[in-house]
């Protein structure tokens, strides 16, 4: 989804783009506004294995790691070699041509928080062997790689620390709750909260986002950046926000929380603020119709 918007994104800007996938999570349908673009190139590949002769680049942007909670379990090994052998050869690409490299990070690297709003200067609760960990500490080694990778090779580096992003090419199947809960509205199932609900979440649309990493990619600084949308709520009251927004008769369902599940996440933006002039500008309501529109169209 994120990487589908960011390559229409640098298109419409007039950079010429090429596209790394090996299509484990992605979906070749997020693409096809960008069929038939000339300065758009799609390389099916596995950034983990030798990658074909591809270049020179001014950027690279390392988007690639399954990211939904399924995932977790079912691609574990894949999440662990993406963060670490995948993170390294773009490093290695990003060397060879003398281009920026960034990161893709996610706010998962401060685990179950005990400070809130969290700031990048927070280094984090995170469970080293629980069932999360092999994206939390994927993205936390690929952080250190990265930060470590500048420091021998001299290249310029960034780093985003992603929050909750959802958006109309969100899996509905994926098992994150955005997608999850517009799917069981949109069909008549309950909708699904594990624990009571009174976890948080902080929801970025993803244009929004997607404007983050570029002003980050353009700016001039190195160290990590929270990017997400401050505006914190409750699990329960997304539930609410999209029975009210879908006209869904859909009742509630309440099940077991997740080992090492975060009680709250949201994001200190003001460095984003500082440095690179970025905030969010579209609100829940705004974001969650697009998606809503898309996903109905699509069902």
């Amino acid at each position: 989804m994120i990487g589908s918007c960011l390559s229409e994104q640098l298109v419409a800007c007039g950079d010429d783009v090429v596209c790394v996938d090996n299509f484990v999570t992605g979906r070749r349908s997020n693409l096809a506004a960008l069929a038939g673009e000339p300065s758009f190139c799609l390389v099916e590949a596995d950034i983990c294995e030798p990658l074909p002769e591809l270049g020179p680049f001014d950027a690279v942007m390392d988007l690639a790691s399954p990211a939904s909670p399924r995932d977790f379990a079912s691609l574990s090994l894949e999440i662990l070699d993406a963060g670490s052998t995948g993170t390294r050869q773009l490093l290695a690409l990003a060397a060879r041509d003398g281009g920026r490299f960034l990161l893709a990070s996610t706010s998962e690297v401060y685990g179950d928080p005990a400070v809130s709003p969290q700031p990048e200067g927070y280094w984090g609760n995170v469970n080293p062997i629980g069932p999360r960990s092999v994206y939390d500490e994927a993205k936390r080694f690929a952080e250190a790689l990265t930060t470590a990778f500048s420091r021998r090779a001299g290249i310029g580096v960034r780093i985003a620390r992603i929050f909750n992003t959802y958006g109309p090419r969100c899996r509905p199947d994926d098992g994150r709750v955005v997608g999850s809960f517009l799917r069981q509205a949109l069909t008549g199932e309950p909708i699904t909260i594990e624990g009571d609900g009174s976890q948080t979440r902080s929801f970025c649309y993803v244009t929004d986002l997607v404007a983050g990493l570029l002003a980050l990619l353009d700016s001039s600084y190195a160290g990590p950046v929270n990017l997400g949308n401050p505006h914190e709520m409750t699990i329960k009251e997304l539930a609410a926000a999209v029975l009210t927004l879908t006209g869904s008769s859909s009742q509630l369902s309440f099940g077991p929380m997740p080992v090492d599940d975060p009680r709250q996440r949201c994001p200190d933006i003001h460095l984003a603020r500082a440095v690179l002039g970025w905030e969010p500008t579209v609100t829940l309501e705004m974001g969650l119709r697009a998606t809503i529109d898309s996903l109905a169209a699509h069902r």
